[in-house]
């Protein structure tokens, strides 16, 4: 049976969008104002979505503090494709790249750049199951590196970093799709940061990457074009046919963002409405999280129960009460609650209190 009423959509990505940003896309969807058009139908070379651009840029700016010498970019092909286009500008032949494995995510990047180039691995918990992050301490790191990359909040294993790591003068590599603009960021810790948009940022189909002026001139003229950082930064993020449509949403959503206060005022919203479940999570040890104390994510909660008999009645019996995508990842199994800026507080109180009454019911 169709609905329209909207459920608590806790999946990871593509994830919930504000409702606000939904509604005026809804009513502008037939027609931008004073346009004529869908912004689906019109040029990417028109001044009318160039305007939009622009204004998506000067928002993302504005709300992250973003420093003047960094460019902004709306590529394509999604974290995954960084993985690969990220190495072939910044590895240069001969060159050694740091890389921190924390995740199933950070090891996809360090096997596609291993076909780049030569790749450290500074640090891994991989042994641990990942549920934890490696300490300063921890890490081995390569003197004069071209790069150091490290994943901000690992979605699959509901961690997340809650301080940079030291690398010195190595331009440091982010890849912040799960926690972007989840809270206040320091764009000039960073020499590049991309971001999937589907999860926290808009819908899937782009991708934002901020990158430090300097680096855009590691990039060869022999890379093919599309896959050339320079090229884009030249072009404003239209040497090619963009995701227009995405874009028009991630300048909705960072706007979005902005109306409510800015990045410390979000920060402040993920803080409680995690601690809300890591609270019960913690309550009575009926819930068991999977994730080290102090490497909580405020994304991702992940949490297993006493069997996987037990978990599958739990998903099931979640799903029918309206709160949808709270299986985890098919390979490590168990809960998992994404709770991205735009999840509301509502379906966070109202998971809680189902946990609860699971627990009455089943423990």
């Amino acid at each position: 049976m169709s609905t329209t009423a909207r459920i608590h959509n806790f999946s990871a990505g593509p994830a919930v969008l504000a409702l606000p940003v939904l509604e005026e896309a809804q009513q502008n969807l037939p027609s931008l104002p004073g346009v004529g058009m869908s912004v689906m139908e019109i040029s990417h070379r028109s001044k009318t979505f160039e305007g939009l651009l622009d204004r998506a840029i000067e928002d993302i700016r504005a709300l992250a503090d973003i420093p003047a010498n960094y460019k902004i970019l709306m590529l394509q092909g999604g974290a995954s494709l960084q993985f690969s286009m990220m190495p072939m500008n910044l590895l240069a032949a001969g060159g050694v790249a740091d890389y921190i494995d924390t995740g199933s995510w950070s090891g996809k990047a360090i096997k596609e750049a291993k076909k780049v180039g030569t790749v450290n691995v500074a640090a891994s918990t991989k042994t641990a199951k990942y549920a934890s992050l490696p300490a300063q301490q921890d890490l081995t790191l390569t003197p004069r590196a071209a790069y150091a990359h490290f994943t901000t909040n690992n979605t699959i294993e509901g961690t997340e970093w809650t301080a940079l790591p030291d690398v010195g003068d190595v331009p440091l590599v982010a890849d912040t799709s799960s926690d972007m603009f989840s809270r206040p960021i320091d764009i000039s810790r960073f020499g590049l940061v991309y971001s999937g948009a589907q999860k926290n940022l808009g819908p899937s189909g782009v991708t934002l990457v901020i990158i430090r002026e300097d680096l855009l001139e590691r990039s060869s003229d022999t890379l093919p074009s599309m896959l050339n950082y320079k090229v884009h930064a030249e072009n404003n993020s239209l040497y090619n046919t963009p995701n227009t449509f995405g874009i028009y949403i991630l300048g909705l959503t960072v706007r979005w963002i902005r109306s409510l206060g800015g990045l410390a005022a979000v920060a402040a919203i993920n803080q409680r409405k995690a601690g809300k479940i890591y609270t019960e999570i913690d309550r009575t040890g009926f819930y068991r999280g999977t994730a080290s104390t102090e490497s909580r994510s405020l994304m991702n909660v992940t949490f297993r129960l006493a069997s996987e008999e037990l978990e599958k009645m739990f998903v099931a019996e979640s799903t029918a009460a309206g709160l949808d995508g709270l299986k985890g990842h098919r390979s490590v199994g168990g809960m998992r609650a994404s709770i991205y800026n735009a999840f509301p507080e509502a379906g966070v109180d109202a998971l809680v209190e189902f946990m609860r009454e699971f627990e009455r019911a089943r423990g």
